[in-house]
C-alpha cells in the first residue's frame, strides 16, 4: 500500500562554507592592532624614531578604522559583502608588502592606514552575510555563530603580541607587516570560493544609480578625526578640536537630512533608539576594559613592581575567564540578562581595585582579573546580539561599522584618562583614581540596563483576574 504521507520539505540552513571566509576576515583587524605592540621599540630604533614618532603607527590605524568601519560597512550595504571583503583583505595584502619593504617611518605609517582601512570590511561583512542568511533560510541564525564570531576576535586578540614576539624574534619587525600576505591570500582565496555573489537584476529592471553622499562622509570623517585627536592627548590649548568635532558634527547631521540618499539616514538612526542605546554601552563597555588592559600593566609594573613578563602572566586571567565565558554561554541569545550581569560585575571590579595597592598580594589580583574577564564575554556577546537583533538587513553593513567605531572611541577615551591618572607616575592614587572613572562608566552602564528592565516590566500587560 503506497505511503499517504507528504514529503518532508529540505530545511534551509546556514552554509557552513561561510563560517571560515568570514572569521578569518574579521580577525585581521584585531591581529594587526595586536601584534604591532611587540614591534614599536624595533622600530624606533630601526629609523631612529622617539616613541612619540612610532605612536602614530598605532594613531593611524585607529583614525583609519573609526572613519573607515561605517564607510566601509555603508558599501557593503550598497555592493554585498564579497565585494568589499575581496577588495578589502587584497587591500591588506598590498599594505603588508609596503610595510615589510618600507624605506622610512613615513612610508610605514601609510602603510598602517591602508592595513586599517582594508581590515575595516571583515566584520560588517560577516554581520551582514549572517543577516542575509538568515532571511533567505527563514531561520534565526544560530546564536553559536555569533559567539564564534566574538570568540574569534577575543582569541586573536590575546595571541597576537606572543605571534608578533615570534614573528620579530624569527626574522625581525618586517614579518609582522609580512605575514599579513598570506593571511590575505587566504581570505581571497576562501572568499572568492566560497562567499555568495550579489543577484543579478531582472532583465528590464530599473538601472539603480547610486549616488554617493562625499559631503555627507567627509563631514562624519572630520567630526570622528577630531575628537580622537582630542581624546589622544585633551588639554585646555586643544579644545578648538572639540570645536571642531560640533561643527562638523552638526554640518552632518543637517547634510544627512537633507540628502537624497545619505550616507547615514539619521532620521532611521534616531529613530531606532534601542540600537543608539547599544552603541552608548559599547562605548563604557570598551572605556571600562580598555583601562584594565592597557590602564593597569602600567601600575602593575610601577606601583606594584612586577616585571613585564609577570605583568602578562597577571593579565592572562581576563582572557581566559573571558573565553571560556564565550564558550560556555555561546548558544544563549539573551541580551539583557547577560548586560545586567556583565555590568554589575564590571562595577564590581572596579570597586574592588580602590582596595588594592603596593602590597596587596599577587593572588588576590588574579582574583580581580579574573572577574574582569567574565563581563568581556557577557557583554561582548549581548551588544553583538543586539545589534543583530536591532539592525535590519539593509542597514546591517553600516551599523557594523559604527558599532566597531564607538569600540575605538571608548579605546582613546580610556587612554585620555589613564593620561589624566598617571600624570607624574603610575603610582597607586592614579590607579585608584583610574579605577573610580571606570566604576563611573560601568555604573553608567548598569543603570541604562536597570532602567530598561523597569520600563519593560511596566509595560506587560496585568494578567486578567481568573474567574470563580
Amino acid at each position: 500500500m503506497p505511503s499517504t504521507t507528504a514529503p518532508v520539505a529540505p530545511v534551509a540552513v546556514f552554509p557552513r562554507r561561510l563560517v571560515a571566509p568570514m572569521m578569518l576576515g574579521s580577525v585581521l583587524n584585531p591581529l594587526n592592532t595586536s601584534m604591532l605592540a611587540v614591534a614599536l621599540v624595533p622600530i624606533g630604533v630601526a629609523f631612529g624614531a622617539p616613541p612619540s614618532q612610532t605612536a602614530w603607527l598605532v594613531t593611524a590605524l585607529y583614525l583609519a578604522c573609526a572613519v573607515g568601519q561605517p564607510v566601509t560597512g555603508r558599501l557593503v550595504d550598497a555592493f554585498g559583502p564579497r565585494r568589499l571583503y575581496l577588495i578589502g583583505t587584497a587591500l591588506v595584502g598590498v599594505a603588508g608588502l609596503l610595510g615589510a619593504l618600507a624605506p622610512t617611518l613615513g612610508v610605514l605609517v601609510g602603510a598602517r592606514v591602508l592595513i586599517g582601512l582594508g581590515t575595516c570590511a571583515g566584520y560588517p561583512a560577516a554581520m551582514s552575510l549572517i543577516k542575509r542568511e538568515s532571511e533567505r533560510t527563514g531561520r534565526a541564525s544560530p546564536a553559536s555563530l555569533l559567539a564564534a564570531l566574538s570568540f574569534a576576535n577575543q582569541v586573536i586578540a590575546v595571541v597576537g603580541p606572543t605571534l608578533g614576539g615570534f614573528l620579530v624574534d624569527l626574522g625581525g619587525w618586517r614579518t609582522v607587516f609580512t605575514v599579513n600576505v598570506p593571511f590575505a591570500a587566504a581570505c581571497l582565496t576562501l572568499g572568492g570560493l566560497y562567499l555568495p555573489k550579489e543577484p543579478r537584476p531582472e532583465p528590464g529592471a530599473p538601472k539603480v544609480v547610486r549616488r554617493w553622499d562625499i559631503a555627507g562622509i567627509a563631514l562624519f570623517a572630520g567630526s570622528i578625526v577630531a575628537l580622537m585627536l582630542f581624546l589622544m592627548a585633551p588639554s585646555v590649548g586643544r579644545l578648538w578640536l572639540v570645536a571642531v568635532t560640533l561643527a562638523a558634527g552638526a554640518g552632518f547631521v543637517l547634510r544627512e537630512l537633507r540628502a537624497p540618499d545619505p550616507f547615514l539616514d539619521v532620521r532611521v538612526l534616531g529613530q531606532n533608539r534601542p540600537l543608539l542605546l547599544t552603541y552608548a554601552r559599547q562605548l563604557l563597555a570598551g572605556v571600562v576594559m580598555y583601562s584594565v588592559i592597557y590602564g593597569l600593566p602600567q601600575w602593575f609594573e610601577h606601583g606594584r613592581g612586577l616585571t613585564p613578563a609577570n605583568t602578562g602572566m597577571v593579565l592572562l586571567p581576563v582572557f581566559v575567564t573571558a573565553m571560556v565565558g564565550t564558550y560556555v554561554t555561546r548558544k544563549q541569545r539573551g541580551v539583557l540578562g547577560r548586560l545586567l550581569l556583565g555590568s554589575a560585575m564590571q562595577l564590581a571590579a572596579c570597586l574592588a581595585l580602590l582596595a588594592v595597592g603596593g602590597t596587596t598580594p599577587v593572588v588576590a589580583i588574579l582574583v580581580i582579573m579574573a572577574v574582569f574577564g567574565l563581563p568581556q564575554a557577557l557583554n561582548g556577546l549581548a551588544l553583538q546580539n543586539a545589534l543583530y537583533d536591532q539592525a535590519t538587513p539593509e542597514q546591517m553593513g553600516a551599523a557594523s561599522g559604527l558599532f566597531r567605531t564607538f569600540a575605538y572611541v571608548g579605546a582613546l577615551t580610556s587612554s585620555a584618562a589613564t593620561a589624566a591618572a598617571y600624570q607624574h607616575a603610575a603610582d597607586t592614587p592614579g590607579m585608584h583614581a583610574l579605577a573610580l572613572f571606570a566604576a563611573g562608566c560601568a555604573g553608567l552602564m548598569l543603570a541604562t540596563v536597570v532602567a530598561e528592565l523597569v520600563v519593560r516590566s511596566r509595560r506587560r500587560p496585568t494578567p486578567a483576574p481568573s474567574a470563580p
